[in-house]
């Protein structure tokens, strides 16, 4: 793990990961984007981004994933971190520090986490004085995901995903995540889904999700649960990667509720029925050899919050 240091005067902010428990994938837009109807739920996988004035604009990469975070303009929190120095007008600089231990290209969101951590960040540096409805329509310019990862628990989402909308749910859930060594781009994943759509004249409904789940999450019932979670997008991701069907089937046969590929993969994630489950679970995949590593969390948690503050709010 890479270390470095917090600049005095620092803002920082943790965010959590999430997995998509649901996610239907409707027609292709006329904007490129498709229509969704997903359940998103926040789990404690985190990063901690941490904001100070500097006297150019840079990156510091820390963490886990150290080596997998953009340092440059394409760095969604710096986009994030601009826009906002853009909209209010504030002529300053800033050096970003981005713990990272949500997986890169993980179908975790760790790059909209980022964006949402620094959105918070900003607004607590600079006392903007802004409500997270104000946060939430910025968030919404800079990825479907990014205004859930500020809210967190559980959510339902609908247009591209970032139209929330609260969930019933009751109970702690217990996760299992395999982590692949490569990535999945988003955009060949839907183009994917797509493609297996058209070869199949397939009938593209509107997406809805299915009462099954929502009503798995009101009850608290893991078994439920695992056995609702699905994933349109998860044909293609097995197209482009026939490796993570058999890590599914694994995880199912060696006793998880249920496993899905989270959002547009390559993740897949497997429910358990308790701490200790995921435990047993975690061994067995790690003894198959079937993926590069395995981390466990559990959901619902909060969304982004600030955790250090020279403000003292």
């Amino acid at each position: 793990m890479t270390v470095a240091p917090t600049l005095p005067g620092a803002v920082t902010v943790r965010v959590p990961a999430k997995v998509n428990l649901e996610l239907r994938v409707g027609p292709r837009r006329s904007d490129g984007f498709h229509t969704l109807a997903t359940v998103y739920q926040a789990v404690s996988l985190h990063d901690e981004v941490s904001v100070a004035r500097w006297d150019e604009w840079q990156v510091v990469p820390a963490g886990t994933y150290a080596d997998r975070i953009p340092t440059d303009g394409d760095n969604l929190a710096v986009r994030a971190a601009r826009l906002v120095a853009e909209r209010w007008a504030v002529d300053e600089s800033l050096s970003i520090r981005i713990d990272k231990d949500i997986p890169v290209a993980g179908g975790m969101a760790g790059g909209s986490a980022d964006a949402a951590a620094a959105l918070v960040a900003c607004e607590q540096l600079w006392g903007l004085g802004l409500d997270r409805d104000e946060l939430a329509e910025l968030a919404a310019t800079l990825g479907s995901d990014v205004p859930f990862i500020l809210s967190g628990g559980n959510a339902m989402g609908s247009g591209r995903g970032e139209q929330l909308a609260p969930v019933l749910a009751r109970g702690t859930f217990h996760w299992v995540f395999a982590i692949s060594d490569t990535g999945l781009s988003t955009p060949e994943v839907y183009a994917e889904c797509d493609r297996l759509r058209e070869r199949d004249d397939a009938d593209v409904p509107d997406p809805r999700v299915s009462p099954e789940l929502m009503a798995a999450l009101r009850s608290g019932d893991p078994a439920a649960l695992g056995a609702a979670l699905h994933n349109d997008l998860e044909p293609a991701a097995f197209s482009l990667r026939p490796q993570l069907r058999e890590l599914r089937d694994a995880g199912v046969e060696f006793g998880a509720l249920g496993g899905v590929v989270s959002g547009s993969g390559p993740t897949v994630a497997f429910l358990t029925e308790s701490h200790e489950a995921s435990l047993d679970l975690s061994v067995s995949l790690a003894a198959s050899d079937l993926c590069r590593d395995l981390r466990r969390a559990k959901g619902p948690v909060h969304g982004a919050h600030v955790v250090t503050s020279p403000r003292g709010d």
